[in-house]
């Protein structure tokens, strides 16, 4: 029901480029273009003169619904280091995460369905490394859920396989094997309590149409009532669809990944969909965006969520990663909403990009419609900036989002509303991207009044993000960190005190799966064990199964571990681990590996993937199921390997000065290591 209008001024009108109910199916292509040609008489200088720009909130306006903005957590390893840090601090950490109007107050989390192989910042483990035997605790993606749904009951979440077991139809992802072990997956979710309301495919590697006609039909027979999202790539999906309207009925959302401008780590200035995708009807999820800074990728960030609904019709958007728990040494080491690299010093950092999604997680909750007519460019130009308007279900709320962050110049806004919204005030909210003070970036700055004629003015400013609604959100959390400081050595760990079939803490795994299990060749207690028996079906390239521990700024220390080999191959330690990049084989550091049979080298491997050996030569025999202890010593440019606490090499290279220590293997046997000890070598 519409409201009696008081009055309404339009001081720049938007019928040019939003025609009726823009968003009918056949209007989607014409907004882009409309918004495409204004680009192209816009001056040189990037200005235009003076910006005014109307916004009328009616209720009978039309428009798709919203489904919320979410982040992921996976893709791989990025959250690892979160359950590490201490209570306090990581309570504070996922409060600013979930916590509703206390920051990012996300309302969809993304989880990886574990792999046992690397998936951009590390290898997140299967609930079933070995057919048939499941263990539901794996990994940390089902505790940080439950985290989720503690402080928002109301969150989304949805399961995405990057990487999975080898085992899985002799390594073929497109198989009724997989099929069944993604039930099984959702059995463990179950498990904990957790309802998995969105489940996809295989990330960005396109679709099997039978497939995920067989995922549709098993979720029905499990009786889950959960909604399937494909591909999680690009468009040919929606374009399959249109021709099959049997594998159409079987995808409920469309979920590509940056649709935005830049693809991938992209400015965002212009988003797009296709004519087969609005034709669908089915929602259209940006179910991958962002890769970008958590200060720097604040713009492109806002610019994708209302840019990617006025361009393309998207009603999500899944930023990647959730937040930045790694160590520096990683690959996107400050990309997601936070940064929390330090578990030993609780230190973490707030990114710009939280506060850009509290501008709209805080103000309009899934469910409410986008009003087409109040979204668009703010003076009939997208560099000035633009902006969406959401109505609750029951019209008696309303928020706009406003963003001027490729803005030169500052312009007027007139938002005009009905009488019975005209007694409401506004609460203003503004985060200043220009600045580095914290005070500035979310913060409530006035309450706006309606005047007698129903509208309200404001003075937009460039480069900022704004948020003018009805509602009046908790606000801002407060809580800061302790300052950062590097990780002390000594550092020992015999593995004793974990629960079987868990991760130890401060590893983050490569490659491969390393969990605590009772050790094996006669010796009692635990031990880590590395967990994948064979090859898995991998996400990203190959390489050694490894795990890394402690912190990328070690200079001098030396590192040893008690090893066991389960059958005939090679092992390794590593010393100074500095830069990865991807793949991740592409890993500096040093490597002492020796085989079952007593051969050895010393290799040098750079951030380029290039490996050269250093030293060779042969020691005793290993053999299998028999432990024996590794030590590697760095001290300044003397690097000396140890067996069994025998020297095996001593030689001299200045090639790298510091960087973690890592273990593993070279093929993917379900060898041990025990009794870690990282001592500083003192000057």
């Amino acid at each position: 029901m519409r409201g009696k209008w008081i009055v309404i001024v339009a001081i720049v009108s938007f019928t040019a480029l939003m025609t009726g109910d823009v968003f009918a199916s056949s209007d989607a292509p014409k907004v882009a273009q409309a918004a495409q040609a204004h680009d192209s008489t816009r001056p040189a200088n990037g200005t235009s003169g003076d910006i005014t720009t109307s916004i009328k909130i009616d209720r009978g306006d039309s428009g798709r619904l919203f489904d919320g903005i979410g982040a992921i957590s996976g893709g791989g390893g990025n959250s690892r280091l979160l359950v590490d840090y201490p209570e306090k601090q990581r309570n504070e950490i996922l409060d600013y995460l979930f916590k509703p109007g206390y920051g990012a107050s996300l309302q969809i989390l993304k989880l990886e369905i574990g792999g046992d192989a690397n998936s951009t910042d590390g290898s997140e483990p299967s609930v079933e490394h070995a057919r048939g035997v499941v263990n539901c605790n794996a990994g940390y993606e089902f505790w940080l859920a439950e985290q989720a749904k503690l402080r928002n009951p109301n969150i989304k979440l949805y399961g995405l396989a990057w990487a999975a077991p080898g085992w899985i139809d002799n390594g073929k992802f497109w198989s009724d094997d997989m099929v069944q072990y993604l039930m099984t997956w959702m059995g463990c979710a179950h498990s904990h309590g957790l309802s998995i309301d969105y489940l996809g495919g295989w990330n960005e590697r396109g679709f099997n149409e039978d497939w995920y006609k067989k995922l549709h039909a098993a979720l029905a027979t499990a009786q889950y009532p959960t909604k399937v999202v494909g591909d999680d790539s690009g468009w040919d999906v929606a374009k399959a669809m249109s021709k099959d309207p049997s594998f159409a009925a079987a995808i409920d959302i469309i979920g590509v990944h940056y649709s935005c401008e830049g693809g991938d780590g992209g400015n965002a200035n212009h988003c797009h969909s296709t004519e087969e995708g609005v034709n669908t009807n089915k929602p259209l999820w940006d179910s991958e965006n962002g890769s970008q800074d958590a200060d720097s990728g604040a713009g492109p960030l806002i610019r994708a969520i209302t840019r990617g609904y006025i361009d393309a019709q998207m009603t999500a958007l899944l930023n990647w990663p959730l937040i930045a728990a790694i160590t520096s040494n990683l690959p996107y080491p400050t990309t997601g909403l936070m940064v929390s690299r330090q578990p030993w010093s609780g230190h973490y950092s707030v990114g710009q990009s939280l506060w850009v999604t509290a501008h709209v997680t805080q103000f309009a909750q899934p469910g409410w419609q986008f009003l087409n007519q109040a979204s668009g460019y703010l003076g009939n130009d997208r560099t000035n900036g633009s902006y969406i308007s959401l109505m609750a279900h029951n019209g008696t709320e309303f928020s706009t989002i406003v963003e001027t962050t490729t803005a030169t110049a500052s312009s007027t806004m007139t938002l005009a509303v009905g009488e019975d919204l005209a007694k409401k005030p506004l609460s203003v909210w503004a985060t200043d991207l220009r600045s580095v003070i914290p005070s500035e970036r979310f913060a409530h700055v006035t309450d706006l009044h309606f005047d007698s004629t129903g509208q309200a003015h404001f003075t937009l400013l460039p480069g900022y993000v704004y948020t003018f609604s009805t509602l009046v959100p908790s606000g801002k959390g407060s809580a800061s960190a302790p300052p950062a400081h590097g990780m002390s050595l000594p550092y020992r760990e015999n593995f004793k005190h974990y629960k079987i079939g868990s991760e130890a803490r401060y590893l983050s795994d490569m490659q491969g799966a390393f969990e605590v299990q009772p050790c094996a060749a006669g010796r009692s207690g635990n031990c880590l064990q590395q967990m994948a028996a064979i090859k898995p079906i991998e996400w990203q390239d190959n390489s050694d199964a490894f795990t890394l521990l402690g912190d990328p700024s070690w200079t001098n220390y030396s590192a040893s571990v008690d090893v066991n080999l389960a059958k005939p191959g090679i092992i390794e330690l590593i010393g100074r681990a500095g830069t990865q990049k991807r793949p991740q084989s592409h890993q500096e550091g040093y490597y002492f590996q020796i085989s079952d049979v007593g051969a050895w080298t010393i290799v040098k491997s750079d951030s380029d993937g290039k490996r050269t050996t250093l030293a060779s030569g042969s020691a005793a025999a290993l053999g299998t199921n028999h432990w024996h202890r590794l030590g590697l010593s760095l001290d300044d440019n003397m690097i000396t390997a140890y067996l069994d606490g025998q020297v095996v090499k001593a030689l001299s290279d200045g090639t790298y000065s510091s960087g973690q220590v890592g273990f593993g293997l070279t093929n993917y046997d379900t060898d041990q290591f025990d009794n870690i000890s990282i001592m500083p070598i003192r000057k």
